[in-house]
Formats: structure tokens, sequence, C-alpha cells
């Protein structure tokens, strides 16, 4: 019996999970959900209003959609004109330089004094006009400007830029402006570009001012639309007008709202949204599936599975990512029908999709599709053994998807034209991403201690390489393993089990036996029993061990969990009946110690567990018959089974009273066809002939 201490301790450690799943699935996915704006409608162009009439609560302007604005000032600042600071200093430094260099003989010979004046004049016609470094005239050639606004003692007046002159183009200008009377190779000589500075300096500070100034002046509403108006009523399409209107609405009621006072009470009403359906899960969870509590994986699973879709939809809702239809909604509920019930895997989905319909754009059409697509998913995998499955699978939730949303479209579209075509394209995509689940159960495997059925269906192949050395080590053992296999599976068929489990379990129930398999009655071909020069301790040791060394070998393959614990609870916590009769029948009236000759177990857990325990033990006794009759299987099959019912090795099991009766009648028929005698086929006698005499006298 369990100590009320550790009773009331485990109930200590369920409630603090209970809580701690609870509100780490609501913070997580409330923490994502989007809470920018208090107009809650849904809708878009060119389809139906599906609320009711919609009258304007107070004036606001029709604001100019985000393309239209972001195209009027890309036209209003492709005019803007920056602002450039004249410098006449640079004009000044420069001619004055010259002057000095010409008195100093620096300039060389000239050919007359004319070249200076020449010199001077053209100078001065330069930098008035501007000269700006080449790299900036050809910047601003780049973006299309025709001007810029040049400063000029605080006076500032537009100037073209093709009067301004980049460095280049002034030192060109130099030696051609008057190449009638000025040689140019005679200037060339000189060093001409020495005297040429830009003068026109951009000011920022201006030109930014300005450049706010015309983005402040900018109109972005083109309407106004007043108290009391009506907007839209119900069934009405909504056009890319009324659409602007919703979109104005919307924003001015953004610019309205106390956001901190909005934003406190959209949170609370997400957070209750969220908990009350994360609640309802959870106590479907407790009523129907408290075992989820104790299984170490599943619980984590499903609300981490609820938890990343939900987050996953309002991260695409807020940033717009893609359109939500791509998303494979149905790889959560084949993903829990796989590993847990398919009951389960559909309230999950439901769940999901019913907190993800909170970020939406059209909630009703997405709660439609994805529980069609659920139910498809649910319903199309009973059992996966194969890959091929899941493409069946995946086949099935399109077809629900295209079906369901085809029907939808009759019923609101009146013009076969209008079907929207581009969500069957979404659709394919889905299905192809839930391809992707196959790869993924392994990772879920791992991170959750599973095993799914294609696991399983892959450790049942003979040719592993510890089902071979078993099969070679200790034949009489795997033949055991084999017949076994088969009576378990075909019992657990019968009563809803699940017989791939228990069928592959059953093949590495007695690994352990490899370690010393002499002295297991199955291998021992030559006559000779080394139990002989053993004592019945020892003996029961031995026998006991081929647990421990199971269990020490299944680690070593690191195969799951679920099959170790097929070699632990497979003999329970019984006793080696044979050596604990011949001590007791030996040592009469001495005190035993039992634990001596008791297996580790403990007793099974599942149904699974109990059935490979009847039939390990039944198919074992079945080869000591010394005749296999309908009677002799029948009573071997009820007493075996009875005495382990009556020591209690299934109190711990999910197992009904039928379902042992009903595995008891499988037994008994499957032993029958293994082992019925086979018919004696008659000799075919030699006909006698008859003396043509004898005949000739009748």
């Amino acid at each position: 019996m369990v100590p009320h201490g550790t009773i009331k301790r485990n109930r200590r450690r369920e409630w603090l999970l209970k809580v701690i799943v609870f509100v780490a699935s609501v913070g997580l996915i409330v923490y994502f959900q989007p809470r920018d704006n208090t107009f809650n409608y849904q809708f878009d162009i060119n389809r139906p209003w599906r609320y009711g009439q919609l009258i304007a609560p107070f004036d606001f302007p029709i604001l100019k959609s985000d393309d239209v604005v972001r195209r009027e000032q890309d036209s209003l600042l492709s005019t803007f004109q920056p602002y450039y600071v004249l410098s006449r200093d640079v004009a000044t430094e420069a001619v004055a330089r010259l002057q000095r260099d010409y008195r100093a003989d620096a300039l060389g010979a000239l050919p007359s004094a004319d070249y200076l004046t020449y010199l001077e004049r053209t100078l001065s016609e330069i930098y008035q006009a501007g000269v700006l470094s080449t790299e900036s005239l050809n910047g601003l050639m780049a973006d299309s400007l025709s001007a810029i606004r040049v400063v000029d003692e605080k006076k500032a007046a537009r100037r073209s830029l093709s009067v301004v002159y980049s460095t280049t183009r002034a030192y060109q200008y130099l030696l051609t402006a008057d190449s009638l009377h000025y040689s140019p190779d005679a200037l060339r000589r000189l060093s001409l570009n020495e005297y040429i500075q830009p003068n026109l300096s951009y000011d920022a500070a201006r030109t930014d001012a300005a450049r706010a100034e015309l983005i402040d002046s900018y109109a972005y509403a083109n309407g106004l639309v007043v108290a009391g108006q009506k907007i839209v009523d119900r069934g009405e399409m909504v056009s890319r007008d009324t659409y602007n209107i919703l979109q104005s609405l919307r924003k001015e009621y953004s610019l309205r709202s106390d956001n901190s006072g909005q934003r406190r009470l959209m949170l609370v009403g997400q957070l209750l949204f969220v908990g009350l359906f994360i609640f309802s899960f959870m106590l479907y969870v407790d009523i129907y599936r408290v075992d989820f509590y104790e299984t170490r994986g599943s619980l984590p699973l499903i609300m981490a599975l609820i938890t990343l879709f939900c987050v996953l939809t309002s991260v695409m809702m807020s940033h717009h990512v893609t359109d939500i239809y791509y998303v494979p909604y149905a790889m959560l509920p084949l993903l829990l029908r796989v590993f847990l019930d398919s009951r389960t895997a559909f309230f999950a989905h439901v769940t999901t999709i019913l907190i993800c319909s909170l970020t939406i754009t059209y909630p009703h059409e997405f709660i439609m599709l994805q529980l069609a697509g659920g139910m498809a998913a649910v319903f199309s995998l009973r059992e996966l053994s194969q890959r091929s499955q899941i493409f069946g699978s995946a086949l099935s939730v399109i077809l629900a998807y295209s079906a369901v949303f085809f029907a939808y479209e009759l019923i609101t579209e009146s013009d076969l034209s209008k079907l929207n075509l581009s969500m069957y394209a979404h659709f394919a995509v889905s299905g192809v991403l839930l391809l992707f689940s196959y790869p993924l159960m392994f990772l879920v495997e791992k991170a959750f201690g599973f095993t799914s059925n294609v696991t399983l269906v892959e450790l049942s192949n003979i040719n592993t390489p510890l089902l071979r050395r078993l099969s070679e080590t200790v034949p009489g053992t795997f033949q055991h393993s084999m017949q076994v296999a088969n009576l378990a599976a075909e019992a657990a068929n019968h009563i809803g089990a699940k017989s791939q489990l228990v069928r592959t379990g059953a093949l590495y129930h007695d690994i352990g036996k490899m370690s010393n398999p002499a002295f297991f009655t199955e291998n021992q071909s030559s006559g000779v029993n080394p139990h002989t020069n053993l004592t019945f301790e020892q003996s029961a040791q031995v026998i006991i061990g081929h647990v421990t060394d199971g269990l020490r070998l299944a680690e070593h393959h690191r195969l799951p969990k679920a099959i170790k614990d097929f070699i632990s609870t497979h003999h329970g916590v019984g006793l080696t009946r044979y050596f604990y009769v011949s001590w007791v029948n030996e040592h009469p009236g001495e005190e035993i110690d039992r634990s001596i000759f008791t297996y580790p177990g403990p007793n099974p857990q599942t149904a699974e567990q109990a059935i490979l325990m009847m039939a390990d033990a039944v198919e074992a006794a079945s080869r000591s018959l010394k005749e296999y009759t309908e009677e002799s299987i029948a009573t071997l099959v009820d007493k075996i089974v009875d005495e382990q019912q009556a020591e209690g090795y299934f109190r711990q099991c999910p197992i009904t009273f039928k379902d042992v009766a009903t595995i008891k009648a499988v037994f008994k028929e499957k032993l029958k066809t293994m082992y019925h005698t086979r018919v004696s086929y008659p000799e075919l006698k030699k006909a006698r002939t008859r003396s043509p005499r004898k005949s000739r006298a009748k």
C-alpha cells in the first residue's frame, strides 16, 4: 500500500505541473498576440461586410492609402531642391594666389599679361556660378535633381545644375573659354587646377528643415466622414473607397484611444480568452486522460504543439510574413494521433484553431477549413507504419480543404468566374509542408520520449543486429520470442490494444538470455543441464538475471523506453516458481527469503505489457504438454492466466475481465493452430486382377 505522505506529495507535484503548464502556455501565447488597435472588424477589398450596419461614431478624415501616400510624397520630393551655401572667400583666395604666383614668376612665362587678366576674369565667373566636387555633382544628377538652392549672403535662390561647375568641368572651361585669343596649349603648361576649389557646401540643417516643412504641408486626407454617416451595411461589398474609409476609422480609433489603458483592457481580454480554452483542454485531460500526467512527455508535447502554432500564427499576422493558409495546421493532430490518440488529437486541434482565430482576418472561414483539415488528418491515419501513409494523409487534408472551400465559395459567390483559385495553391503548399511531419516525428521521439509505430516496425525487423544476434546465439529463445510475438499481437488486435508495440516488445523481451543461454531449457540441446551444479538460490539468480541483463543490453543498443518496459515487466514481481518450490520441498519448515527467488519487476503497467506476460507464460508452458488437444490447451491457458490474475499481476494496468476472457480465447485458438496434428493420408491400395479363366467361368 502506498503511504499517505507519498500520495500527498504526488498530488502536489501533479498540481504544480498543471499550474506551470497552464501559466507557461497562456503567457507565451498572449505575449505574442497583437495589441495595436481597438477596431477589431475584419474586412478586405471585394469581400462582403459580415457585420451589422456601421455608422461613423465621430468626424474623421479619409486618409489616403499607404501606396498613394508613398507615391505622392516621392513625386513631391522629386522637385525638392537641397540647400548649398556659396563661399565668396574661396574665389577671393584663388584670385589672390594667382596674382602672387604671377608676381613671383611661379606661373612660368606667360605669352602676355593679357593671359593673367583672362584667368582672373574667368575664375571670377566660374566661382560666381558655383563649383561642386565632381562626385557631388554626379550624385545630384543621379538623383534626377535639376536644380539646387544656393544661399548667397543669406539670400537663397534657385540655381540650375546646368550652370553649376564641377571641378573637372571648371578646369576644362578655364582652358577653352576663349581659345581664339588664348592658347589652350599655353594654359595647360600652368597648374590651373590648383586655383579651382569647390565653393558650394551642403547645408544639412536648412535642407532637412525645408524637407520636413514640405512633408508637413502634404495632405494625407482626401475627404471627411462626419459623425452619423453610414459607412457600410451588412452584406455590402467592400469597395476600395469603403476599404480606405474603414482603414481610416481604424487609425483614428488608435489615435483617439488611451493607448496604455486600452492595451491593458485588451491584454485582460486576451488572457481570459486564451486561458478559458487552455483550461478547457486541461479539464478534458483531467477527466478523460489523467494518465498524461503520469506519462513523462504526453502533456508537454501537447502544450508545446498548441503553443507553437498559436505563437506562429500571431507572429505571421503581426508582421504580415505570408499567407496564413500556408501553415500546415493539420500537422498538430497528425503528430498527436501518431503518439497519443485520435480524441486528444482532435480536441487539441480545435483548441488551437479557436485560439488562433482571434488574430485571423477571416476567423469563420479559417475555423471551418481547419476543422475539415484536422478531421481528415485524424481519420486518414489510424496506425502509422509506412512512410506512404503520410502522403495519403497529406492528400486527404488537401482534398478536405479544397472541397470545403469550394462548397463555401459556391454558397457565397454567385459567379463561378469569381472563384479564388489561388487558395487551392495555398492548400497544396500546406499539404506539401505536412509531409515534413515524418522527419519531425524523430525529433519528437527524442525530445519527449515517445516511440512511433515507424520506429517499432524498424525495430521488429529480424535483420537488425540485436535480433540477428539473438537468432544466432539462442535460437530456442528466438523461436520462443517469435511465437510469443504472434500470440500477443493477435490478442492485442482483438481487444483494441497496440499490436505493433506488443509485437516488438515480445521480440526483445528475452534478449537477456544471451548472457547465459545454456541455463534456459529452450536452448539446451546436448541434454546437459548446468543447473545440476548450482544450488536452487544460485539457479534462481541466474534465471532472474536475464531481466537485468536484458535491460543492460537494451540500454547499450539504445532501445526505446517502451521496449525496455516490456523486458522489466514480462515476469513482474513473480517467483521463479520451480526453484522456489524445490527449495521449500527440500527445506521443510525453514524460513525462506522470497526476495532471492523474486523477479525485480515491476508488474505490468499497460494492457500491452499484461498481454505479453500472459503470452510469454502460456507459450513457454505449452511446450511441456504431453498431448495437444482442445481440452489440454484450454486447461493450460485458463490455469496460467487465472493464476496470474490471482497473484495480482494485473492490478496496476487498465485491463478488464472482458479483455482477459478475450485474450484467453485468442490464445486457445492460436495454440490449437500452432500445435495441430497432421491428418495421416491413406495409402493407395492396388486393385486385384481377376483370372481370365474364372471370368469366363462366370
